[in-house]
């Protein structure tokens, strides 16, 4: 199993995470990820990262596919691979209807489509065989009736093949990512339903395909009290980050197995009934996805996720050195 450090999203000047990407570095982590959402975008800390590093692979996790056309996140990706030598990882995904609709006001429909024609449309910039065309509904190159012209990437990449991978969480979705990706970034993760939740989805994934889990880590002889920081992750994505005729998140808990929770706890908090909702929170849930407690607990835990398919864990939370050591050791020994 390869490791990651996940930063999330950078949120102000103080959250430079140069010092803990460093010792990342030198503790022999395989790559470090950054997010956006409707704040920081997700190139800008990778290139200040990848500048001050020589090793690390850099990640995407996710570029918002709405935020940019597609050539638009070819040309970032070729330019920021080729300046840090060939370590990018593109994460890329669809995000959901509130975010595209409200924040880029761009049409959230037909979400798989849009994401396989901005793939494709990628792939053809780096791979400059030929003036990229693209005839799909979604992003039409040239602009039919118009006066452009079909055009080819000025620059050589240094990789033609810059790894794809997609953030899903729909079986149809994660399918997609099987099919057209070199991984897929699940933000959920529950290691012992993995293969009952998505197994027929991945069935058509390539050899060498990373699933790359994102998985929060807290190190506490205190439980209780990591469970509930979990928790109020959770409340918030499940009751607030979606709409409620369309969260993703909560759909993706249902799957889990847990789709009358999910349902009672976004009720609750939509209600403005936050601490209820909190509570609502199935204990062996927010345990499932994250790992937590004192290190022999989160070793005796991650057996379940050595036993899975996931083949890449993004540990969030650890930031100082001597805990992202001890993670490593206990991941990797």
């Amino acid at each position: 199993m390869k490791l990651g450090l996940n930063l999330g999203y950078w949120q102000r000047n103080a959250d430079d995470a140069t010092e803990s990407v460093l010792a990342a570095e030198r503790l022999g982590y395989d790559s470090v990820w950054t997010a956006e959402a409707y704040g920081s975008d997700v190139f800008t800390p990778l290139a200040w990262y990848g500048a001050r590093t020589t090793r690390i692979k850099l990640g995407t996790s996710i570029a918002q596919i709405s935020a940019r056309p597609p050539v638009t996140t070819a040309m970032t990706a070729m330019t920021l691979d080729h300046l840090t030598g060939g370590r990018l990882l593109l994460g890329v995904g669809a995000s959901g209807p509130q975010v595209v609709e409200g924040w880029y006001g761009q049409p959230f429909a037909r979400p798989l489509a849009r994401t396989r024609e901005y793939v494709e449309i990628m792939r053809k910039v780096w791979r400059r065989e030929e003036p990229v065309t693209g005839d799909g509904p979604h992003y039409p190159l040239p602009l039919p009736g118009e006066l452009g012209k079909p055009l080819k990437l000025i620059t050589h990449p240094l990789r033609s093949d810059i790894p794809v991978y997609l953030g899903a969480e729909g079986p149809k979705n994660v399918a997609l990512a099987a099919e057209v990706g070199q991984g897929w970034l699940p933000l959920f993760a529950f290691p012992e339903k993995i293969e009952e939740m998505y197994g027929e989805s991945l069935a058509g994934a390539q050899e060498g395909f990373d699933i790359a889990a994102m998985v929060m880590v807290m190190i506490s002889d205190d439980v209780r009290s990591a469970l509930d920081v979990v928790k109020t992750m959770l409340t918030l994505y499940i009751g607030g980050m979606g709409a409620k005729q369309r969260n993703f998140h909560a759909d993706i808990i249902g799957r889990m197995g847990y789709a009358e929770a999910a349902e009672h706890i976004q009720a609750l908090y939509l209600a403005g009934r936050r601490d209820e909702a909190f509570r609502a929170i199935p204990d062996e849930l927010a345990d499932g996805i994250s790992l937590v407690g004192p290190p022999a607990r989160i070793k005796e835990r991650l057996e379940l996720w050595h036993r899975s398919p996931v083949t890449s864990l993004l540990v969030m939370g650890p930031r100082d050195e001597p805990s992202l050591k001890l993670v490593r050791d206990l991941v990797l020994n």
